[in-house]
């Protein structure tokens, strides 16, 4: 509650919300009665708690003519201890792992948060046998076997644990170019299909990579611009938040109201890493929360649904 009430004094625009509401922050005095700023808001306004300078400016990805969200970043560090210890958490430490990024769409632009994160993940851990790969599937493959052939020399606990970070689209592209290819690899999906494909649903999607890649379970990375936390998936479409994240969900008719736990609504998340913007988001994925905090993404809002609490600060 501490930071609601310093998100609610420093940061103009969440004053404003919560007035033109007419919500009284003193009275807020637990977390089911906090509003949750709409993340469109992230497209039309700087939204910033205190005064300091960012040091960065993420961006999202849009189609064109669309507008992006843009999320300031006070602390590269802070940022980058916040999501080592995010992907550590589920993982295990970075040094025992090779990190290989198959992330076309977000190494094209500028401002991308996931680059930022996965350029320090490799880094942290490999980056002599890490790395970035464009379009170049036959280079990945080629890593791959390398670094399978180095951990086969090598005792067990030395090994490094290989992951393939992947977009959607490209993963997709790799499993009907080279299906098998990835059978003793982690792999991972994030993103979407980002206009290069027919979207699918995350069952869907990792039916086709699993029967192409041998595997029975697909990871998943949850993230986004407006956060500075994650949560992943080791398989089924089950989402872990980062411990400095808690995900809830509301009510689809009442942006103001929370739904019961496993019963499908609209996600909020609170991301304490955002101390310096806002922690408390109203996203426009619909979902579902376990009784354990995992959760699990089944659909987006339509446009339409998503005007009500953005109309009162326009």
């Amino acid at each position: 509650m501490d930071i609601f009430h310093y998100q609610a004094t420093n940061n103009p625009l969440y004053a404003q919300f919560l007035d033109l509401l007419g919500i009284k922050q003193e009275r807020v005095q637990q977390l089911a009665h906090i509003p949750f700023l709409p993340i469109e808001l992230f497209k039309k306004y700087k939204i910033q708690t205190g005064h300091w300078d960012p040091t960065l400016v993420f961006t999202s990805s849009g189609t064109t003519g669309s507008a992006t969200s843009h999320h300031l970043l006070r602390d590269r560090t802070f940022y980058r201890e916040n999501t080592r210890r995010a992907f550590e958490h589920f993982y295990g430490k970075l040094d025992h792992q090779v990190i290989l990024a198959l992330l076309p769409a977000y190494l094209e632009r500028e401002g991308s948060s996931l680059i930022f994160m996965v350029e320090d993940f490799i880094e942290q851990s490999d980056p002599e046998q890490g790395g970035f790969f464009l379009y170049n599937e036959a280079d990945l493959l080629a890593r791959i076997a390398a670094i399978q052939t180095r951990n086969q020399a090598l005792a067990a606990p030395l090994r490094k644990q290989i992951i393939v970070l992947g977009v959607s689209f490209a993963l997709l592209d790799l499993a009907e170019n080279h299906p098998g290819a990835l059978a003793d690899v982690i792999i991972m999906e994030t993103g979407g299909m980002k206009g290069r494909r027919a979207e699918l649903t995350r069952p869907e999607l990792h039916a086709v990579l699993g029967k192409a890649f041998g595997q029975e379970n697909i990871h998943s990375e949850y993230g986004m611009t407006e956060l500075l936390s994650q949560a992943y998936s080791p398989g089924k479409g089950i989402f872990y938040p980062a411990p400095t994240m808690r995900v809830l969900t509301r009510e689809i008719t009442d942006p103001l109201a929370l739904t019961t736990t496993a019963r499908s609504g609209v996600i909020n998340i609170v991301d304490l890493a955002n101390l310096d913007t806002i922690s408390f988001i109203a996203t426009e994925d619909i979902g579902k929360v376990y009784a354990d905090g995992s959760f699990e993404i089944l659909g987006r809002l339509d446009a339409g649904d998503v005007r009500g609490c953005n109309l009162l600060v326009e």
